[in-house]
C-alpha cells in the first residue's frame, strides 16, 4: 500500500494553536500521530512524507524509530532544523526536494510546496503539503479549483497517512467547503 502525509510537525508546540489541532499538549499530539501512523502502515508499505516531519524537535530519532513503513522524505521548509541530527539513510529510502512517481495507476508529482503547474498537469496529480488547513492565502482560490492538486497535510487528512483515494476525497470535501463559503 502507498500512503501520503505532510506537516506532522512532531515536536512543534506552537503548531497546536497555529492550526487549531485538537490535542492538549505536544506530547499528546506526537503520541496520537505515531499511533495513527502505525495503525495503518505496515513495514512493507510505502509512505511519502511531503515535508515538515519535525520542527523544533531536539531528538527526532526516538520518533523515527517508531514510524513503520518504507519512508520517502520530500524536504519541507522546516526539515533543515533536524535533518543533520540523524543518519537519513537509516530511516528513509529516499530524500528529495521534488519527486515524480507513479502509483501504478496515475502519475504524481510530489513537492512540499504547492505548484500551480507541473509536468503533464492535465493527466497527472500534484501532491503537496506546506499550507496545512489555511485557506486565507491569496493563492488558495487557485488551488481550490484544481482537482488534481492534493494537500497531504495532516490537518485536513485526519492526522494520519492516507491512501490516494482518501487524499482525493478529503481534498474534495475541503475545497468544496471553501468554495461554498466563498459564495455566501
Amino acid at each position: 500500500m502507498i500512503y501520503f502525509i505532510s506537516d506532522t510537525h512532531f515536536g512543534h508546540e506552537n503548531i497546536l494553536k497555529m492550526c487549531n489541532r485538537p490535542f492538549d499538549s505536544i506530547g499528546a499530539m506526537n503520541d496520537a500521530l505515531i499511533a495513527a501512523w502505525n495503525e495503518r502502515v505496515t513495514g512493507n508499505d510505502t509512505v511519502y512524507i511531503l515535508g515538515d516531519l519535525f520542527y523544533r524537535c531536539s531528538d527526532p530519532e526516538p520518533i523515527l524509530r517508531q514510524l513503520k513503513g518504507r519512508k520517502h522524505l520530500i524536504v519541507g521548509n522546516h526539515d533543515a532544523s533536524w535533518m543533520d541530527k540523524v543518519d537519513l539513510k537509516k530511516y528513509f529510502v529516499g530524500v528529495d526536494n521534488l519527486l515524480e512517481i507513479t502509483d501504478g495507476v496515475r502519475g504524481i508529482t510530489l513537492c512540499h510546496y504547492p505548484l500551480l503547474t507541473w509536468k503533464h498537469k492535465l493527466r497527472t496529480y500534484m501532491i503537496h503539503g506546506h499550507i496545512h488547513n489555511d485557506t486565507t492565502s491569496d493563492y488558495f482560490p487557485l488551488i481550490a479549483v484544481r482537482e488534481r492538486m492534493l494537500n497531504a497535510g495532516v490537518d485536513i487528512n485526519g492526522f494520519r497517512p492516507v491512501t490516494f483515494e482518501e487524499l482525493a476525497e478529503n481534498n474534495r470535501f475541503f475545497k468544496e467547503q471553501f468554495l461554498f463559503e466563498q459564495q455566501l
